[in-house]
């Protein structure tokens, strides 16, 4: 571990290290819930897309030996729930709550079931960016290690904030998650465009699975997801619904993840396992502060928790 090496200066290295490779899912997957929500719509499958993601990512790299192969097959995977997703909430009386607890169902047995066979074989990992070069230290190159993934996710941010602002699509987005009436009188489809919202969004969680599976923690397991999903739905009420604040308040989340081993790599076993509860702990203390009867949260898209 880096911070053997260095010691107490190695607690900042070690959350920074941790910050972008435990934000990485974070951040694909509330920038798909982005897209999703500003629509209006909200998926709570997101926990099963991360899941069906990540073990299709890690069985097609393994069987194809390219894990760039993997990842494409887990947007794909990802854009199969999100129809599934997509048509069954907009069918009329269907509660989206109820429809994002069964597809997490879903995806996770699908994902446990098929992904049996793949727990033990070891498959190709995506190829990391070395940012550490500039130093001879060891522990600094190798916590410098940086996932395509991230810097994916870091160009998606600006690239989604230009298209909500800036396009066509993007105004039909914006319009449908605002006011669903508004947008009718308009001629803009609503179906039609929650459906492309979703099943995009969760292209982008399929890939963040992908990232758990093949860079960061770089296995295939039934438990590998520890309820980021649905972290991600509270992120992005946190981040209000701005991409470029998903980014941000991602980099927050994967620090939070990164505090425990940091301090334990170290030698800091008291208190380890509150530590680690950290972003659970956070993400309970934005829905406490973000939930009031008496108003509306600020940035929220009108249609967001509706029937329409």
């Amino acid at each position: 571990m880096a911070t053997e090496a260095l010691g107490w200066l190695g607690v900042p290295l070690a959350i920074a290290a941790g910050t972008m490779r435990g934000g990485t899912p974070f951040l694909l997957v509330s920038l798909g819930e982005c897209l999703t929500e500003k629509s209006g719509k909200i998926n709570l499958g997101l926990e099963g897309t991360l899941l069906t993601g990540a073990m299709t990512a890690y069985a097609v790299s393994y069987l194809t030996q390219s894990p760039w192969s993997g990842v494409i097959a887990a947007g794909l995977a990802g854009m199969v729930l999100g129809f599934i997703h997509a048509w069954l909430t907009q069918q009329p009386r269907v509660n989206d709550v109820a429809v994002g607890i069964a597809m997490i169902i879903f995806g996770s047995g699908i994902a446990f079931f098929l992904g049996k066979p793949f727990i033990q074989p070891s498959a190709p990992q995506l190829a990391t960016l070395a940012l550490g070069g500039w130093s001879a230290n060891a522990s600094v190159q190798e916590a410098l290690r940086i996932s395509p993934l991230f810097i994916i996710g870091v160009l998606l941010a600006p690239t989604l904030t230009w298209f909500f602002k800036s396009t066509r699509w993007g105004l039909f987005v914006r319009a449908v998650g605002d006011s669903p009436d508004a947008a009718l009188a308009m001629g803009i489809s609503i179906a039609k465009v929650r459906m492309l919202s979703i099943v995009a969004g969760s292209f982008l969680a399929g890939i963040g699975g992908a990232s758990l599976s093949l860079y960061y923690p770089g296995i295939w397991s039934e438990r590998i997801s520890s309820g980021q999903g649905l972290m991600a739905v509270a992120l992005v009420i946190f981040a209000r619904w701005q991409p470029i604040q998903c980014l941000y308040a991602s980099l927050l989340f994967g620090g939070a993840q990164a505090l425990g081993p940091a301090l334990q790599s170290i030698g800091i076993t008291q208190g380890y396992y509150l530590f680690n509860a950290a972003p659970y702990i956070l993400t309970l203390a934005i829905m406490i502060a973000t939930c009031s009867p008496n108003r509306k949260i600020s940035g929220a898209p009108g249609a967001l928790g509706t029937s329409n």
